[in-house]
């Protein structure tokens, strides 16, 4: 990922879910803060009701990918959570993909220049 880094901190999640904007999905939880940073700061979280280990990896390493193809399209400076739910076990890539940048849209994450049919 070129412009974001890891979230690893129990108290850097806790500060998002309270602070943060958030929108649902029937698959997917997007939280969003705008800070001050060059950089974007992306965590992912996945529920043992998702399945077990085999199957929560496979969704985080989705998310992964779609957040690593995308990245160029968001706005730099926000940390940014994502939350698969039960569903999202069961649902294929393009469709989770799709979730992920309507909840984007929502939220107002993508650049300027994506949102007037420019791609950068």
């Amino acid at each position: 990922m070129e412009f974001s880094t890891a979230m690893k901190k129990n108290h850097e999640f806790r500060r998002l879910y309270d602070k943060g904007k958030s929108v649902a999905t029937p698959v997917l939880v997007v939280y969003y803060r705008k800070t001050n940073r060059d950089t974007n700061q992306i965590g992912f979280t996945v529920s043992k009701k998702v399945g077990n280990a085999v199957c929560r990896n496979q969704v985080r390493r989705r998310l992964r990918e779609i957040y690593r193809l995308h990245e160029s399209e968001l706005r730099r400076g926000m940390d940014v959570v994502v939350v698969a739910r039960v569903k999202s076990r069961y649902v294929g890539y393009a469709e989770l993909e799709k979730a992920f940048l309507s909840a984007c849209t929502r939220l107002g994450m993508l650049s300027e220049t994506v949102k007037s049919g420019e791609k950068t």
